[in-house]
């Protein structure tokens, strides 16, 4: 006899994704192929982080990578967003993937042909020029992040959406904990060649197998077809201005992007300077797991009835962890908090990602996604070019052995460089939890989770009548 506990009607009725559905089954396709770009494009990314701090050890030139990286990501957002809105979807995916082939094979050939000492001076215009292109290449993938929060909306129905967030979050977490592991190890035996020749050969396959993916109807044509292919900046602050709150939406975001550049600048040189590249990308690696499973239990569970609330509770228990883990130069207090932040940051993004979806037009939403994108991001570059030199030149200088700010905190806190480092991630993350406070007391909280409840359930343009079932026949069939 059973001992398993009875299923509820609530539990019966709980809307799920299916692989039995040909939709689903596809979507899962897509994400496969997102899923092979984003490693090789975060293990880019990862490497030449790494590289540059191994090879120059200065804190100012990783903070500057990334604030270029920053920078590329605020000045091409709403040019994306428009790109995926006049495009199909798989179009602007394999242009992605062809133009980040091409900066890598450039790259490739730039980094054969300098001399090994070229790398170590962090003043080396060769050096820059690589970052540069390679940042380009990388960029160049954002594309498909734009793009798939669109998929998702085009391709399920409300009820379902959260869920298919999760599952992209936890494709991310994937991405985060090969790359990890594998960038730390190239670049410690290997330096940057070996990884070019990888991206350049993922991305190639990907490539491949995208144009063998056969998508639905609903994506078979552009979102915008028919509109003026322009990026049409005023009429996406139109759109965005009629949704009450969602300007104070991004706002908050783009003011917790400030906050989080800082730690964007600075993490990999903390995490180094209490182990080997090996060690901190096994560590990410191992943390990484942590994003998959946030992710997995979003795509079970969802977000439950008010996303936007879900979006400001997360940041709140987020920077309260992070005021504590770096009072103590500690290896285990550093991987307990940032395993806080690998399991908080799928439900964020999912949030937001779902609210975006419910409230946006269907046909806008690419040109959203990108502003929205633009705006959040753009004090971050900011941040990372001013945390880096401000951390180098009195942080590190006022924590070390005789510095003023090691007499006035004491010895609990500790001396020496890295806390220094320490002590502004304190700052910022009180500064998040003030920030975090506000926004949940505001009224703009308020109008924006009304108008999450009261919107339609289906912007798509073609949308038929709601589904009777939450189940797999949620979905769009695929033809």
């Amino acid at each position: 006899m059973s001992t398993d506990p009875p299923v509820t009607d609530a539990e019966a009725d709980a809307p799920r994704l299916h692989l039995s559905d040909p939709t689903v089954r596809t979507f899962a396709q897509l994400l496969v192929n997102v899923l092979l770009a984003g490693v090789i494009n975060f293990t880019v990314w990862f490497a030449i982080t790494f590289f540059v701090f191994l090879q120059t050890r200065s804190v100012f030139a990783t903070g500057v990578i990334a604030g270029l990286f920053l920078v590329a990501m605020v000045s091409t957002g709403v040019w994306f967003g428009s790109l995926v809105d006049h495009h199909r979807k798989k179009t602007v995916m394999q242009a992605s993937a062809l133009v980040s082939i091409t900066f890598y094979v450039t790259c490739l050939v730039i980094y054969l042909v300098t001399p090994a000492e070229e790398w170590t001076d962090p003043g080396s215009v060769r050096l820059w020029v690589l970052i540069v292109l390679l940042m380009c290449g990388v960029i160049a993938g954002n594309l498909r992040s734009i793009a798939l929060p669109t998929v998702v909306t085009a391709l399920f129905d409300e009820t379902l959406r959260d869920r298919a967030n999760g599952l992209v979050g936890t494709v991310t977490g994937i991405s985060f904990l090969v790359t990890s592991v594998i960038s730390g190890l190239l670049v410690a035996f290997d330096g940057m060649r070996t990884c070019l020749i990888l991206a350049i050969g993922v991305l190639a396959v990907a490539l491949v197998h995208l144009h063998f993916v056969k998508v639905p109807e609903v994506l078979s044509h552009a979102a915008a077809e028919g509109e003026p292919r322009k990026v049409d900046l005023r009429g996406t602050m139109k759109v965005v201005g009629r949704i009450p709150g969602m300007w104070a939406l991004i706002a908050f975001t783009a003011l917790n992007n400030v906050l989080g550049g800082g730690f964007m600048a600075l993490m990999d040189a903390y995490g180094l300077s209490m182990m080997s590249v090996q060690a901190w990308g096994f560590v990410w690696g191992g943390l990484s797991a942590l994003m998959i499973v946030s992710g997995l239990l979003i795509a079970r569970t969802g977000l439950g009835s008010n996303p936007v609330r879900t979006i400001l509770l997360v940041n709140l228990g987020l920077w309260a962890v992070t005021v504590v883990f770096p009072m103590q130069a500690s290896v285990v207090w550093l991987v307990a908090g940032l395993a806080a932040y690998m399991i908080a940051m799928p439900y964020v993004e999912a949030s937001e990602q779902t609210v975006l979806q419910k409230v946006v037009p269907y046909e806008r939403q690419g040109r959203v996604f990108g502003f929205a994108q633009s705006l959040e991001q753009a004090a971050s570059p900011l941040t990372a070019f001013l945390i880096s030199p401000l951390t180098q030149f009195f942080f590190i200088p006022f924590m070390r052995e005789g510095g003023t700010g090691a007499r006035w905190i004491g010895d609990w806190f500790g001396t020496g460089d890295a806390r220094g480092i320490a002590l502004v991630f304190v700052l910022i993350a009180v500064l998040g939890l003030v920030l975090t406070g506000y926004a949940l007391s505001s009224k703009y909280y308020r109008l924006l989770s009304r108008r999450y409840q009261e919107a339609p359930g289906d912007p798509t343009p073609d949308a038929g009548p709601a589904t009777e079932s939450a189940g797999a026949d949620a979905v769009r069939p695929v033809v």
